[in-house]
């Protein structure tokens, strides 16, 4: 009927039938396991991962978010199963389910919220950091692309994005250079003009080496890795960055290195007085050396050592305290905001819970109408012309969107107020409504 559709297919189509889910975000992090480790974690084929969960494991919509510093998986379903999610990804690489003892599980509100202080930087190793958000926002993307998510998860996602944009324009959080990383990369860019050419080496493969190393990459600077343990190396340099050497091999070709990161949990001294005292024999270009492990892995009297500049934990942490203390003032702001949106996801969220009723009671209604209006029109035949027909046919439309439009809005409203159940009950109950499995 052109521009004159009628208002109550409008109505029906104004929200679409969504079916009341629950969502469910399973996820391992650099809080529950060091950074090395995190890539056994890691879905290798992500597009192969998506459709086990929605197939094989019979999730409705799944979005994958995978970093350096975290996997975590979001689904929706009707009764999500967290156990099967769990199973299914074990499956998917090729671990014991008993490695997943310490993964997090979040439900429903609380997913939400996660996801909502995630996207806004509250979440991460630093603070306010940036680089998460489009992290978020690929990873739904790509989800959406494959149709892997639907209005569920499309849903939570586009306001967290939305969300993380707000506090970061509206708030401090990520003002201000707060990661040791950057720095100390900063100060050896000061020390030696510039890092190109130069030699650097960073040991260590936990959470502090994994900072310095994206701050590295992320600047095109390269560098080798080292560590104890050479598959730690290797592992950390497939997931990060870095060119991974034998921890022995390092400590030989200290004399040709310009600058040394070390960031590790050793408790002794890797870089000792005596090697390098001896790397820089001979040694016209100076060295510069930070210290960022704990407890302390090179000796305080390396600093002595002429050409040798020595940069502890302690005197970055100084540089960087300020602007820290800074953005964490800014959390409370950050939450305010995060805390206005989750009203408005909640209201939408318990709204989407009578839109099954609400669009199933205009379908039956609708068919009724449809069927005694070719019944009206049958009767009167061709006493009506085509245009007597249509205006008869807007009356139907008419009746049935005036007696039924304000309840079901006002269904919604209700269910919106959190009070819906009993309602919900007896509306489905008097159009006999009867949810499909």
């Amino acid at each position: 009927m052109g521009e004159e559709k009628h208002k109550m297919t409008a109505a029906v189509k104004t929200t679409p039938a969504i079916a009341p889910v629950h969502v469910v975000n399973a996820r391992v992090t650099y809080r529950n396991a060091p950074i090395h480790l995190l890539e056994k974690f890691t879905f290798k084929d992500i597009d192969g991962a998506h459709k086990a969960f929605l197939g094989k494991a019979d999730f409705e919509e799944c979005v994958i978010l995978q970093t350096c510093n975290r996997v975590e998986v979001f689904v929706a379903a009707k009764d999500p199963d967290e156990a099967r999610l769990i199973e299914e990804w074990a499956s998917s690489v090729g671990l014991p389910e008993n490695d997943f003892a310490n993964a997090e599980i979040s439900r429903d509100r609380e997913a939400v919220m996660h996801l909502m202080k995630l996207a806004s930087g509250l979440d991460s190793l630093v603070v306010g950091e940036d680089q998460i958000l489009g992290q978020v926002r690929r990873a739904l993307e790509f989800s959406r692309s494959g149709r892997y998510a639907s209005a569920n998860l499309s849903l939570i996602f586009d306001r967290a994005v939305k969300v993380g944009s707000r506090v970061r324009t509206a708030t401090g959080i990520n003002k201000g250079n707060v990661s040791i990383a950057s720095v100390a990369v900063n100060l050896a860019e000061e020390y030696f003009d510039d890092l190109e050419g130069k030699t650097i080496m960073l040991i260590g493969t936990g959470e502090a080496a994994s900072l310095v190393a994206k701050v590295l990459k992320k600047r095109d600077i390269n560098f080798m890795v080292a560590s104890r343990a050479p598959e730690r190396a290797q592992s950390f340099a497939g997931t990060v960055a870095g060119t991974p050497i034998p921890f022995d091999s390092a400590l030989e070709m200290l004399r040709k290195v310009d600058v040394i990161f070390t960031a590790t949990v050793a408790p002794y001294r890797l870089l000792t007085f005596e090697r390098i005292e001896n790397a820089m024999k001979n040694r016209l270009e100076g060295m510069m050396i930070f210290d960022l492990s704990n407890p302390r892995t090179v000796d305080e009297k390396v600093a002595t050592i002429h050409g040798v500049k020595l940069i502890n934990m302690d005197q970055i942490a100084e540089l960087v305290g300020k602007n820290m203390r800074s953005r964490i003032k800014e959390i409370n702001s950050a939450e305010k905001l995060i805390n206005g949106e989750m009203k408005s996801v909640d209201a939408i969220m318990k709204r989407m819970k009578a839109e099954p009723v609400v669009v199933s009671v205009f379908k039956n209604v609708d068919t009724i109408r449809g069927r005694e209006l070719k019944k009206a029109l049958a009767m009167l035949g061709k006493k009506l012309g085509p245009e007597e027909a249509r205006v008869v046919e807007q009356l139907s439309y008419a009746i049935v969107e005036g007696v039924i439009l304000t309840p079901m809005n006002n269904l919604r409203k209700v269910v919106e107020e959190g009070e819906s159940e009993e309602l919900m009950k007896i509306v489905a109950k008097l159009f006999k409504y009867e949810e499909k499995q």
